[in-house]
């Protein structure tokens, strides 16, 4: 079933990770660090080059930029909805753990040829994340980030150096043999990354949720990431008049919960880490649940 090979691939190295993060916090920051430096680009190369670069790809990645700005644009002028003013609130209500949450997503309930459009979605979501998140984040600080950080961190994104050498790689004779080598090693790193953010949630939970940051404090970017973003995508597919894999693929990414990318950044700022930290932990445990559904019921309706 489905469900099950997506819960069994993802649930064991959570829990590994929550149990490592209550008993040793610092752990995830030694593990994160080799993991993003040198793990991250591996995965993004291996994926690619499994997927294949094509057309699709390029689509999804477009679709991700495109239904990210609108959220970070449009959210905080819905009216009722004050609390997405806030530059952190918005991107968590966008910014998903697609790589590490929405591919397994992806394997476990679409077809193989769903690959190169979840990974292109979670490309150009990762590049927009890190070339834009630390400056509107630091905004609500102090505003001392300035527009010329955003090519610097675009380049030194670990997405862009995995794509700059699936790049290399698929103009050389020898790409599919890389390919085969790099898939298993790919998987892998999902699973590290997984017991990373296990790790994570962990700490946090240790520390104990402050009053900003329980559920019903957040109720509003919870249901807007889990539940109206994979409809803005959705929406956004249909309107655009994309084949019914590509919907279903762009649609389940959206379904995936804040990416752990949204407190790294809020901490190395130094702004809004409560809150943050909060939409990380819940929405991933509500995405146990809800990314499934979403799963299932996409499944169905195509």
């Amino acid at each position: 079933m489905p469900m099950l090979r997506f819960l069994l691939e993802l649930v064991p190295s959570l829990l590994i990770g929550f149990w490592a993060g209550r008993h040793h916090q610092t752990l995830s920051t030694r593990f994160a660090s080799p993991l993003v430096r040198f793990g991250v680009p591996i995965s993004v190369m291996g994926l690619l080059l499994k997927g294949g670069l094509s057309g699709d790809m390029l689509q999804a990645a477009g679709l991700a930029v495109l239904a990210m700005g609108l959220v970070l644009v449009g959210a905080s002028r819905v009216p009722g909805w004050d609390q997405l003013a806030s530059p952190t609130l918005r991107l968590g209500c966008c910014t998903g753990n697609t790589a590490y949450f929405g591919v397994p997503l992806a394997l476990a309930f679409l077809p193989d040829e769903a690959l190169p459009i979840s990974i292109g979605y979670d490309l150009g979501a990762t590049l927009l994340i890190w070339s834009l998140g630390p400056m509107l984040i630091a905004s609500q600080a102090d505003g001392s980030q300035r527009l010329h950080d955003v090519l610097r961190n675009v380049v030194a994104s670990p997405a862009t150096r995995g794509l700059i050498g699936a790049l290399l790689v698929q103009a050389t004779p020898w790409s599919a043999r890389v390919a085969d080598a790099l898939w298993w090693p790919s998987r892998l790193v999902i699973m590290l990354a997984l017991i990373v953010v296990g790790m994570r949630l962990g700490c946090i939970h240790r520390q104990g949720i402050t009053p900003a940051a329980r559920p019903l404090q957040l109720l509003r970017p919870l249901m807007a990431k889990l539940l109206l973003y994979p409809l803005l995508l959705l929406s956004l597919a249909f309107l655009l008049r994309f084949d019914p894999l590509m919907v279903q693929a762009v649609a389940l990414q959206g379904a995936a919960p804040t990416a752990i990318s949204l407190l790294l950044i809020a901490e190395s700022v130094g702004a809004d880490q409560e809150r943050a930290a909060g939409l990380v932990f819940w929405s991933t445990l509500l995405a146990l649940f809800t990314a499934p559904a979403w799963g299932v019921l996409l499944a169905s309706q195509f």
